[in-house]
């Protein structure tokens, strides 16, 4: 049961996070995106190009930004690798990667290009 409801937690996040994204601008090109690599939680485009994004959740800020690894951002460096390889552009589209946060009262805070 604490599966399940972990799972559900994790889309409620996610759908909270697109939704902050999508006010400003942004458009959902996929959801759970699942490549050889592994998956990213969303994959989105703006005008300044593509945005992948890692959805963590948990009691607060800290704790979600916690459960963030080095492991995991290799694993969404290759999983996006895969993704642009379908773009007309290919590696030289223009990307970014993030980590959006949301704490247990479902705010929610965005750590944008954290490859820099």
């Amino acid at each position: 049961m604490a599966g399940a409801t972990g799972y559900h937690a994790g889309l409620a996040a996610e759908d909270c996070v697109a939704r902050v994204y999508e006010a400003s601008g942004h458009r959902v090109r996929a959801r759970r995106w699942r490549g050889q690599g592994g998956e990213i939680d969303l994959i989105l485009e703006g005008a300044d190009g593509l945005v992948f994004v890692e959805v963590k959740k948990s009691r607060s800020f800290d704790r979600a930004v916690a459960r963030f690894s080095g492991r995991q951002m290799r694993r969404i460096c290759e999983a996006a690798a895969e993704f642009v390889a379908g773009e007309p552009l290919q590696m030289d589209t223009p990307m970014r990667f993030d980590l959006a946060l949301v704490d247990q009262h479902g705010q929610t805070r965005v750590v944008e290009n954290i490859l820099h």
